[in-house]
C-alpha cells in the first residue's frame, strides 16, 4: 500500500518563524550541515506559498547544477534504450535545458506552451488529497531542492530531478497530460479515504512504475523509473504483470527499494485508454466493484 508520508522528509514551521526538512538519518545528506541549511532556505522560500504568489527563484549554486548536469549526461542514453516513444518525444518537444538547474517557472511556461499545464512550488510533503486533486487542474506540485551531491544518480526521496526530468517530461505530451488529468479529476470526485487510497496506489503503479510493450520490448513510461539511473536498468527483470486494477491497489510494496512487480500495458494506446479509462470511470465505489468482481471470478 502507498504511504504518502514516506514520499519525502518532513517540513515543519516553528512558532519563530524558522523552517526545518528533517532527514532521516540513512539520507545522504543527513551528516552534512551545509547541505541540511540549503535544503531549509529552500523550503522555507515556498512554506508559505499560495496560488497568485510569485514562484520563488532558487539561484542555484554551481555544485547543484553540476549534479543537474551529471544526471542530463547520463540519463539519456538510458532513455532511448528504456523508455517509451511518447516519453523521448516530449523530452525532444519540452527541451529543457541540460547544462544547468531550470527555474519552476521555465517548466512552467514550456508545459504551458505544450499541453496547458503548470508547476507549482512546495516545500516537501503536499498532502495526497491535494498532490493528487491539483492534477485536475493541470497543475503539479514540485519540491525545487537537489539531491546530495555525493549521490548525484541517487536520490531517496523525489527532488526536482524526479519532478521534472521524470513527471514534467511526461507532461509536455498531450495523452500523457490528459491520463494525468484524468487521474486528478478522480481525486477531486471521491470523498472516501478508501478510494483515494486505491486511486493513489493505481497512479503510482501507472503514472509513477508503469511500462508497457513496445517494437518487441518493454519499456518505461512511469516518472519514477524514468528519472532512476539504477532502476531503468533492472525493471526489465522485475516480475511483470500485465495491468490488473485490484492487484495494483492492494499489493504491498516498499517505495525505498527498486518495485519487485510491476504491471505492463500491452501497447503505448493500451495504456492510454486502460489507464486513462479507468481514471474517467472512477469513483468512491470503484474499490467495492473491484474487490466484488474478484470474489465473483474465484466462486
Amino acid at each position: 500500500m502507498f504511504k504518502e508520508a514516506q514520499l519525502y522528509s518532513p517540513v515543519t514551521k516553528s512558532d519563530d518563524g524558522q523552517v526545518v526538512v528533517h532527514l532521516g538519518q540513512d539520507h545522504p545528506g543527513f551528516n552534512d550541515p551545509d547541505y541540511r541549511a540549503r535544503r531549509n532556505g529552500i523550503a522555507e522560500a515556498s512554506v508559505d506559498w499560495h496560488t497568485g504568489d510569485a514562484v520563488p527563484v532558487v539561484e542555484y549554486t554551481e555544485a547543484e547544477h553540476a549534479v543537474w548536469r551529471k544526471v542530463c549526461e547520463e540519463l539519456p542514453a538510458k532513455h532511448a534504450k528504456y523508455a517509451c516513444a511518447a516519453y523521448c518525444e516530449a523530452v525532444s518537444a519540452l527541451d529543457l535545458p541540460t547544462d544547468r538547474i531550470p527555474q519552476l517557472t521555465e517548466v512552467s511556461d514550456g508545459l504551458s506552451r505544450l499541453t496547458g499545464w503548470s508547476y507549482h512550488p512546495a516545500p516537501g510533503l503536499v498532502p495526497l488529497r491535494q498532490f493528487l486533486g491539483s492534477l485536475g487542474d493541470k497543475v503539479f506540485h514540485s519540491t525545487q531542492y537537489i539531491r546530495h551531491g555525493a549521490e548525484p544518480l541517487y536520490t531517496p526521496e523525489p527532488d526536482l530531478i524526479h519532478e521534472v526530468i521524470g513527471h514534467g517530461n511526461t507532461l509536455a505530451h498531450p495523452d500523457f497530460a490528459a491520463v494525468n488529468e484524468q487521474a486528478g479529476l478522480a481525486a477531486q470526485r471521491v470523498e472516501t479515504d478508501d478510494a483515494l487510497q486505491c486511486l493513489a496506489d493505481v497512479f503510482w503503479f501507472s503514472m509513477e512504475f508503469g511500462v508497457l510493450h513496445e517494437d518487441g520490448e518493454l519499456r518505461a513510461y512511469g516518472a519514477g523509473i524514468l528519472s532512476s539511473f539504477g532502476e531503468i536498468e533492472e525493471f526489465r527483470g522485475m516480475e511483470i504483470r500485465p495491468i490488473d486494477f485490484l492487484e495494483m491497489a492492494t499489493i504491498d510494496y516498499d517505495i525505498t527499494k527498486y518495485q519487485k512487480v510491476l504491471f505492463a500495458a500491452e501497447s503505448w494506446q493500451h495504456m492510454v485508454d486502460t489507464i486513462g479509462g479507468f481514471f474517467a470511470e472512477f469513483d468512491d465505489d470503484t474499490p467495492t466493484r473491484l474487490r466484488a468482481g474478484q470474489a465473483s471470478a474465484t466462486a
